[in-house]
């Protein structure tokens, strides 16, 4: 797919909602905020995070997406190991979290790589450890601590259906702005 627009041009995935392509922009172990231009198109650095916190996992959207916020829908992949950015990972959402930005529902679906048997018993929300959703809710609510005017505030977990229904919603809501 070179030079193709990875919101536009890719699908969400190749079985949506229940298996779903997410754009890796941003990478576990860093503080870089990078983000898919789709006017370059390319991955940017945005911005360094202020706080002195890095990403959980590999964070990006998902193809054809768009959410309450306003932008594609967000996506954390829970990997072992970084992969890059524009890297395209095939996933499985897994689960929800509930997220106010800035008075915006941003909510992020968390998802695992199907190609990772590490993965592979992860299922919905109950098969995450409860130390890994305690740090992912501790990166989004920290995240923006030291930027100034920034707020926010994370809502809790759904489960892995509740998921796949927010897929399918920022996938009707991409149709209706964008087709």
């Amino acid at each position: 797919m070179a030079g193709a627009n990875l919101w536009e041009d890719l699908e969400t995935g190749p079985n949506a909602p229940e298996e779903i392509y997410a754009v890796v922009e941003c990478l576990k172990g860093e503080r870089n905020k990078y983000e898919y231009d789709k006017d370059i198109p390319g991955v940017v650095l945005d911005r360094v995070l202020h706080s002195n916190v890095h990403y959980p996992s590999d964070y990006g959207f998902i193809p054809q997406s768009y959410y309450d916020d306003e932008d594609p829908f967000d996506v954390l992949v829970l990997v072992e190991d970084q992969t890059f950015p524009g890297c395209v990972v095939e996933a499985r959402p897994v689960a929800l979290m509930k997220m106010d930005d800035d008075g915006e529902q941003d909510d992020k679906v968390i998802a695992v790589p199907t190609e990772d048997p590490r993965y592979d018993h992860i299922e919905d929300l109950a098969d995450i450890p409860q130390q890994q959703l305690d740090e992912i809710d501790e990166f989004f609510n920290t995240y923006k601590n030291l930027e100034a005017g920034k707020e926010v505030e994370t809502q809790g977990w759904e489960d892995r259906q509740a998921a796949m229904d927010a897929i399918e919603h920022a996938q009707e809501l991409y149709e209706e702005h964008f087709d």
